[in-house]
């Protein structure tokens, strides 16, 4: 029942997110209708307009504080995330030595498994679905903040630093800070995991060098947006999981030293 609940949840959440892209083009305005244009990107263009006016009329330090902002709002769930993903690592040696226990793939064999991994979570404190919650909450959020830097015609119209907001970066210079950030950023985040799992270590490279290719071709206002995210979970993470990245950082100095 609650896997058929949360194919639904995913199945709106997927629809929602198709039909939001379907109008990445159209300009947002107080006229544009839909439930997603009206109480997601709307607001949040609205909030980039008011914050730029603030600012001096510079919407570059309006895109700057209004991430930060929305990062800082989101901070408490990416927390609950980050703690739910470290308690399911932690069980992980247990369900391991569960899966060869049970290694059968009999259908009372699997539910035995099903039944004893249960038992596990129960034991633990840990719920598997924990760490979905945040990330259902988080992603409307971000997409529709994506889609209000793209679709608000004013920051086309205005200059930032050395680069048009509505235009790629001449220089290349933000889309390269933007794929190194994203790297530090995913390598901080897989401390201590990406050597275990091949795929991990390919998403490593592959995710820094696809913000790349976007970044040069999208609009610099989004390649901003991606710089200043990816530098606020750099921090974020550090100080979340800093014990962490020492002892990571700790192991791999001693197994260089080994060899």
């Amino acid at each position: 029942m609650k896997k058929r609940i949360f194919l639904v949840i995913g199945l709106i959440f997927l629809v929602s997110l198709l039909a939001g892209c379907t109008e990445i083009k159209q300009p947002i305005t107080s006229e544009s209708e839909g439930f997603w244009n009206e109480y997601i990107v709307y607001p949040l263009s609205l909030f980039i307009i008011k914050v730029a006016e603030f600012a001096g009329g510079s919407f570059g330090l309006s895109i700057i504080i209004v991430t930060i902002v929305i990062r800082l709002f989101l901070l408490p769930l990416m927390i609950k995330q980050t703690k739910s993903s470290k308690a399911m690592q932690a069980i992980q040696p247990e369900m391991q030595k569960l899966k060869e226990k049970y290694s059968s793939k009999d259908q009372k064999t699997q539910q035995k498994l099903q039944q004893e991994t249960m038992a596990l979570f129960q034991q633990h404190g840990v719920n598997p679905l924990a760490g979905c919650f945040p990330l259902i909450i988080q992603m409307p959020i971000l997409i529709g903040f994506y889609h209000a830097i793209t679709r608000t015609r004013e920051i086309a119209d205005h200059s930032f630093l050395w680069f048009d907001l509505g235009s790629p970066d001449p220089i290349y210079l933000l889309p390269l800070i933007a794929g190194v950030t994203t790297f530090i950023q995913q390598k901080m985040m897989m401390a201590g995991t990406a050597n275990q799992n091949p795929q991990m270590a390919m998403m490593l490279w592959l995710m820094p060098i696809m913000i790349i290719v976007f970044a040069i071709n999208f609009p610099a206002a989004l390649s901003l947006y991606w710089v200043v995210g990816n530098i606020f979970m750099i921090v974020q993470t550090y100080f979340i999981k800093g014990p962490e990245l020492k002892s990571a950082k700790a192991t791999g100095n001693a197994g260089g030293a080994k060899k």
